[in-house]
């Protein structure tokens, strides 16, 4: 299936037109009512970078701390898929301005299903590249690569060709940027360093994130 023909079949799908967060009982939908409400009582700056993606973004809690100098936005919620990034569109991303957006997405994808294949992920991100530049001319697209987890080691393949197919993608794209962060999280023996994770092995501890600090800095612009 062609990159067009996917992102009109995804947009027309019943429930996935974005903007319906707040009132339908969509995965991870009280996630971005809270959003909301924390942008009502803060609202955030414009023009910002924004991160958006799943949980390994979502526990980031100290986020800002790692960036000082530039303006981050955190909206990485739930175990979310690239699909749920497509649907919250018009909640997470949009109403922000961002002048770069940060995404880290996908492990999710593949992790819920033989049925799922690296290209199926790829054409997920392109559809979802495409919503944003749809709507966001100018704005910077930054992927951070698939991480390799010690609990799912067994996707390790699908992951490395996943994060191929996208960062191509990207290269031949204006205004992008990738950030990889596969071999720095391995150890000696090139497996997992189960030293930079919490106990369920899949998501990172504070040694983790400084890691991923160190790769995105110099992505991020002013």
């Amino acid at each position: 299936m062609n990159r067009i023909a996917y992102f009109f079949i995804i947009l027309l799908l019943p429930g996935f037109t974005t903007g319906f967060s707040q009132d339908n009982n969509f995965p991870f939908a009280g996630e971005i009512r809270q959003f909301r409400e924390i942008d009502k009582a803060n609202p955030p700056l414009e023009h910002a970078i924004l991160f958006i993606g799943s949980s390994s973004f979502r526990m980031w809690k100290d986020m800002q701390d790692y960036f000082p100098g530039f303006n981050v936005i955190n909206r990485g919620f739930g175990g979310s898929t690239l699909l749920d990034q497509i649907r919250y569109a018009d909640d997470i991303i949009f109403p922000y301005s961002p002048r770069q957006i940060v995404i880290y997405c996908g492990e999710n994808d593949l992790a819920s299903g033989d049925t799922v294949s690296s290209e199926i992920v790829a054409e997920r991100f392109k559809t979802l590249f495409t919503l944003i530049r749809t709507k966001l001319q100018d704005v910077r697209i930054t992927y951070v690569t698939m991480k390799p987890s010690p609990s799912r080691w067994n996707l390790a393949e699908k992951f490395t060709e996943a994060n191929k197919s996208i960062c191509e993608f990207l290269i031949s794209q204006p205004n992008t940027g990738f950030v990889d962060i596969w071999d720095s999280m391995l150890n000696e023996d090139q497996v997992p360093n189960p030293d930079i994770f919490l106990e369920d092995m899949l998501h990172m501890n504070a040694e983790g994130y400084r890691i991923w600090q160190k790769k995105i800095i110099p992505e991020l612009i002013n």
